[in-house]
Formats: C-alpha cells, sequence, structure tokens
C-alpha cells in the first residue's frame, strides 16, 4: 500500500508549503457558517424548491450553482486529514446546520403549496422521483466530483471547473427532496432523498481528502513519513465502501420494478386499444408488500363496462403472475375534427293550424283571355313551433375567500381544473350526497365536465325572447279558365263567388 501510494505521489505533484498554506486560508472561511453561507442556503433551497415542485430542471440547476455545501464538505475532509479540529468542527456544525435549515424551509414551502395550491400536488414531480432512488452510479459520480472539486481548490487556475462540479453533485436538491417528502407524509420519498444526500456528502468527503493527501497534506506526527496513509483516509473509506450496499439493493430494487413497470404498461395499452374510442391518459403504480396497486385514468366517449375492467385485470395478473388491484377512473370526453362538421340534430317540430273556412269547392269563371291556364290554390304554410325540452340551468360560482374551486371529477375523485368566483356555468342533471353535501354536475366554459358542491352555485335567471313565426303570403297569379279545387283548406284565400 506504501509503494502504491509512493508511485501516485510521483504522478501528482506535492505542494510547495507556502501553497498547502494558501489553500488552509482560503477552505477555512468558505467551511465556516456566517451569514453569508446560510443567506446562500435559504437562496438556493428556495430556489431547488420550486424548480422540484414545478419540475422544471432549469431551475433546479440555478439552484445547484448557488448552493454552499460543497465547501464545508471539502473543509470537513482537509480537517480530517490535517487533523485541524477547529476546522473540522466549523466544517461540521455547517454541513449540519445547513442540511436542517434547508429540509425545513423546503418542507415550510411544500405545506404552503399544498394549502394555497399554486402548483397541483395529486402527483409527485419526475425531478422528486429522479431524486429517490440512488445507484452506485450516483456514488461514482460524486468519487468524481469530490476529487474534481478538491483538486481545483488546490490549483487557482482550474477554479471555474467548480461550478460544473456543483452541477454534478446535487447536494441541495435532495435536502429539499426531504423536506417535500417529510410534508407531503411520503415515507419512501424522504428515506430515498436522505441516501442520496449521504451518498454524496460522504463520497465527496472521502475523495477530498484522498486529493489532500496525494497533494501533499498530512497531520503534524506524519510529517516525517510521507508515504504512509493517514489512519483518518482509511476511516474515511469504510462507511464509503458500506454505501455500496445499500445503494446495490436499491439499484436491484428499482430495476426489477422499472422491468415490471415496463411489462404493465405495455399489457395496458394493448388492452384498451381494444376497447375502441379510449386512451389511456394517466398510470399509477403503488407497491404494497406483494400486491399491485394499480389507478389508471381513461378518456373515453363511451361508457366502460365492469365486465371489461375484470378482464383486464386478468390479463395483468397473468403477466407478471402475482396479485393486482386494479382501478379505472374514466373522463368522458368527445373529440371535434374541424374537418368532420358535426350532425345537425333537429329539435323543432312541424305542426299544422288550419284556419277554419268553407269547404273546398271547384269554381268556374270565364275570361276574355283565349289560353287555358290550371292553377294550384297555395298550400297551407308549415309553422315551426319549438317542442319544449330540457335545458341544463344555468347558475354562477360564489367563491367566499380563497382558495378558488375546484372541479372534481366525481366526489370526493381527482381535481381537474379550477373556477374562479362569479364564474358561470351549467348545472347538468347529476346530484349526489358526499360527506354531508350536496353535489352537483356542472360543464364549464372550457366544456370541462365535473362535479362541486352545490352551496357554492348561485342560480342565473335567463329572460325568454318570444321570437314570432314567418309567415309565407302567396304571391298574386292569373286566374286559370278552369281553377282546380284546394287540395286543403287556404290559410289565407277564400272561393270566389
Amino acid at each position: 500500500m506504501a509503494s502504491f501510494a509512493q508511485q501516485i505521489r510521483g504522478w501528482v505533484k506535492p505542494l510547495t508549503p507556502d501553497q498547502k498554506q494558501t489553500v488552509i486560508d482560503e477552505i477555512t472561511p468558505m467551511a465556516s457558517p456566517g451569514f453569508d453561507y446560510f443567506l446562500l442556503v435559504v437562496l438556493s433551497c428556495s430556489i431547488a424548491t420550486l424548480g422540484l415542485i414545478t419540475d422544471s430542471p432549469a431551475v433546479i440547476i440555478g439552484a445547484m450553482l448557488l448552493a454552499p455545501l460543497m465547501s464545508p464538505i471539502v473543509g470537513f475532509g482537509l480537517g480530517s486529514l490535517t487533523g485541524d479540529f477547529n476546522l473540522l468542527r466549523n466544517a461540521l456544525s455547517a454541513l449540519l446546520r445547513g442540511a436542517v435549515l434547508a429540509i425545513l424551509l423546503a418542507a415550510l414551502m411544500t405545506l404552503v403549496n399544498n394549502h394555497l395550491p399554486f402548483v397541483s400536488m395529486q402527483d409527485l414531480p419526475h425531478e422528486v422521483l429522479a431524486r429517490t432512488r440512488p445507484t452506485p452510479i450516483d456514488l461514482m459520480i460524486a468519487l468524481a466530483g469530490g476529487i474534481a472539486a478538491a483538486y481545483a481548490m488546490t490549483q487557482p487556475n482550474l477554479s471555474a471547473a467548480l461550478p460544473g462540479v456543483a452541477i454534478a453533485t446535487a447536494l441541495m436538491p435532495p435536502l429539499c427532496t426531504i423536506g417535500i417528502g417529510i410534508a407531503t407524509g411520503n415515507g419512501s420519498v424522504a428515506g430515498g432523498a436522505v441516501l442520496l444526500f449521504l451518498t454524496n456528502a460522504v463520497t465527496i468527503a472521502f475523495a477530498s481528502m484522498l486529493v489532500f493527501f496525494l497533494r501533499g497534506f498530512t497531520s503534524g506526527i506524519q510529517l516525517h513519513h510521507h508515504n504512509t496513509i493517514p489512519r483518518s483516509l482509511l476511516l474515511s473509506a469504510i462507511p464509503t465502501v458500506l454505501l455500496l450496499i445499500p445503494l446495490s439493493y436499491y439499484s436491484i430494487q428499482f430495476f426489477s420494478d422499472a422491468t415490471e413497470n415496463r411489462l404493465v404498461d405495455s399489457v395496458v395499452n394493448d388492452e384498451i386499444v381494444q376497447w375502441g374510442g379510449a386512451d389511456l391518459t394517466g398510470m399509477e403504480i403503488n407497491r404494497d408488500g406483494n400486491t399491485l396497486d394499480i389507478i389508471l385514468t381513461v378518456q373515453t366517449n363511451t361508457t366502460i363496462r365492469y365486465e371489461q375492467v375484470i378482464a383486464l385485470q386478468k390479463v395483468i395478473v397473468d403477466a407478471i403472475n402475482q396479485p393486482v388491484s386494479l382501478k379505472v377512473n374514466q373522463i368522458f370526453a368527445e373529440q371535434l375534427d374541424p374537418l368532420i362538421p358535426p350532425t345537425p340534430t333537429a329539435t323543432p317540430t312541424r305542426t299544422y293550424t288550419p284556419t277554419p273556412g268553407p269547404s273546398p269547392t271547384a269554381t268556374h269563371t270565364a275570361l276574355p283571355s283565349p289560353t287555358p291556364t290550371a292553377t294550384r290554390t297555395p298550400l297551407p304554410t308549415a309553422t315551426a313551433t319549438a317542442s319544449p325540452t330540457a335545458t341544463p340551468a344555468q347558475a354562477q360560482i360564489v367563491v367566499p375567500a380563497l382558495p378558488a374551486i375546484q372541479i372534481y371529477q366525481s366526489p370526493g375523485g381527482p381535481v381537474i381544473g379550477a373556477l374562479r368566483s362569479r364564474q358561470e356555468v351549467r348545472v347538468l342533471y347529476g346530484e349526489t350526497t358526499y360527506q354531508g353535501l350536496v353535489w352537483v354536475e356542472i360543464i364549464d366554459g372550457d366544456g370541462r365536465i365535473g362535479w362541486i358542491p352545490e352551496i357554492y352555485l348561485h342560480p342565473v335567471t335567463l329572460t325568454p325572447t318570444r321570437t314570432l313565426p314567418a309567415t309565407r303570403t302567396p304571391s298574386p297569379t292569373a286566374t286559370a279558365l278552369t281553377a282546380q279545387p284546394s287540395l286543403s283548406p287556404s290559410p289565407s284565400a277564400s272561393p270566389t263567388p
């Protein structure tokens, strides 16, 4: 081991005592907790939490660049190697206090968002879930990032590489994910993020100690044994290696779950295509012991039968060979194509109203005209009279206070939209009671059909407008020499005497 360390040191040029002191003087204030440090923690945590909630990678990258957590970890590695207990204590205090502050702030921001929903948290964003399943690859990334960060701090001309290292190691987003998991009561999210943060922190500390040792930093008792590997470096390698055990387990479990999810997705899509007029818009898969809980959201223009859901569940069970709990949420929708106009449906009915008059008789009138012309008395005019049909009632939303009223797919079901105060909607025919409240089915101006409590509706009375039917008046024609009798009583002409 000593010969290997000596060979490595032959490749990496050690620093001079003055250069070592310059590095120590530069890292010591950066690793100590102060106002600037905690201000950057608050700002970077706020940006990272908002980026995670809105599922925005660009915002999260900005938080990584601003986060100051890399300096305490590197300072912890330097203090452990050199035996500087003051630097070691300050760096550890800064890291722990900054981590706790970030977790609490992220949890508070998530709770505020849940009570005043600026962003819906029905489903956890992808950026949050991506930081709950660490793998050995994350350990290798942290190892390379820690080496790059420590080496850049010992080489002033390489300081420009530090922003890239901060992005690669990603220390602040896992802490914010822990806070989001605590605020939402999701233990698996918080636990996975804790493991990811510990993996990054421990590995970066070990990597920085390795670099500082190769650059000639040693403790006071080892000044005359430069080729001996310090005990602190060996001790720091132990937790790094031990982290491979849970990371490997998570990696194998994640690979197994991902394979199973892909199989379920393929089976579900193949079956729903055969239903006709149905599209899969969402699928949520949860694991409860040996049972797979699947919640599907299907958009359809026809009602899905119970037998179809039972058949789909059986196909999934046969494919993965384990118990499955299946729920299907159906959303009724009609697809409109601008190139294919809808077929008009006639609602008015035609009624004939005869005008009382004498019975039809044939009349003969002699005129000087030698040309006989036969003409038919005009038929009665058909008047369109609309038959009474049930029309959805018009209503207006009444919101007493924030937050805005939400539209639910079903009473107590998922949220599909929001309504503002004084917005007009149409009340449809569905009505039910759920948790002591009367819920009614409505449709808003955007065509979304859902359910809301009836107490938030104020009826709107529409003033009917009466339109007089148009009556056609026959044009005057020349009387024939021999007039034919009318086929029905004329509403506007009487027989010629």
